[in-house]
């Protein structure tokens, strides 16, 4: 059973509502469908009832839930809510109202209210725009201080990482964490591993040094991160700073990084800043005809998942269904 479709089967048996905010996009449409029609997620599109159905012309939304903000009898309440949350950073009653009319807005105070599991967008929306209302409204998960985003990348016919599968983080939100920063992208990344993969994540803290074998402020800051990940997750295997190769092949690490227990099979794989991690990302993505499914964020209260603006439909099934795991993870906290 492939990645996507051991998600897809996890996603069915423990079924969650994810809200679609970018609802009059026919790939988020086409996902919709697709997701109601496999028992993937309960949908709920927000904003008006006719543009909605006139973008979706014969695609069967039937089963999804349809809310418009401006006609909800929700939307005072909604606009209190925020306005509670926000005062103190000096808005006010009117700006929150006006806040509230936004889809992607009021997705995600859906979320905050428990009204939907998990919210994806992205699609049309930029990742600031996607994420700025998570992060206003939803903050981050108890006892985490950073909210960072991965891709998980599936390589076909790949001997590294977990049977081609990767997390590669931060590729998608952190521009360039500081050592404290770095390493609780690893931390939360080996989470996120063992809750989508489900096997046993292998860290690796990436650098254009192996051991020591270039010195500067770039190594020394992944030296550092791997020691502070460490510390506060002992239990993980998590080791750097490693080059790629040494990372992943095992002949390579047993010349650069001999005794390593991370080095020749790490499947997370960290990267020292979101260039790095964003090019490389696609690099794979494009080159080894990888399957790319994220950004994925990991950190917030609850789950609301980025999409990159390139996505087609079925990255979108393919995200909603991440989305509903973390959801289902969520639940149990």
């Amino acid at each position: 059973m492939s990645f996507l479709e051991q998600i897809i089967s996890r996603a069915k048996a423990d079924k969650k509502t994810i809200v679609l905010p970018e609802s009059t996009d026919i790939r988020i449409l086409t996902a919709a469908a697709t997701a109601l029609k496999e028992g993937i997620a309960d949908i709920v599109l927000v904003g008006n009832e006719e543009e909605i159905k006139r973008a979706a012309g014969s695609l069967d939304i039937s089963k999804a839930l349809i809310v418009d903000p401006l006609k909800s009898e929700e939307f005072e309440d909604y606009s209190n809510t925020f306005y509670e949350i926000r005062k103190k950073k000096g808005i006010t009653p009117e700006k929150a109202r006006e806040t509230m009319k936004s889809p992607v807005y009021w997705a995600v105070m859906m979320v905050k209210k428990g009204k939907a599991d998990g919210m994806v967008s992205g699609a049309v929306y930029s990742t600031a725009d996607t994420l700025r209302p998570a992060l206003q409204i939803l903050k981050t998960a108890p006892g985490v201080k950073l909210v960072s985003a991965f891709f998980v990348m599936v390589v076909p016919d790949c001997e590294y990482g977990h049977n081609g599968t990767f997390i590669y983080a931060d590729s998608g939100l952190c521009e360039n964490p500081n050592e404290e920063e770095l390493a609780e992208i690893a931390i939360e990344s080996a989470k996120s591993f063992k809750l989508l993969v489900q096997a046993e994540p292998v860290v690796a803290m990436l650098s254009y040094s192996t051991y020591g074998s270039a010195k500067s402020e770039l190594t020394e800051k992944v030296i550092n991160a791997t020691r502070i990940a460490r510390e506060k997750a002992p239990e993980l295997l998590i080791d750097g700073e490693l080059q790629g190769d040494a990372a992943l092949v095992p002949s390579v690490a047993r010349t650069k990084a001999k005794g390593s227990p991370v080095a020749g099979r790490a499947n997370v794989l960290v990267f020292p800043d979101l260039n790095s991690g964003n090019i490389a990302y696609k690099l794979t993505q494009r080159l080894a005809k990888a399957e790319a499914y994220g950004p994925i964020t990991q950190g917030l209260a609850a789950p609301v998942n980025d999409l990159s603006r390139g996505c087609c439909a079925e990255d979108v099934v393919g995200v909603i269904a991440i989305t509903a795991v973390q959801a289902q993870a969520a639940a149990k906290r």
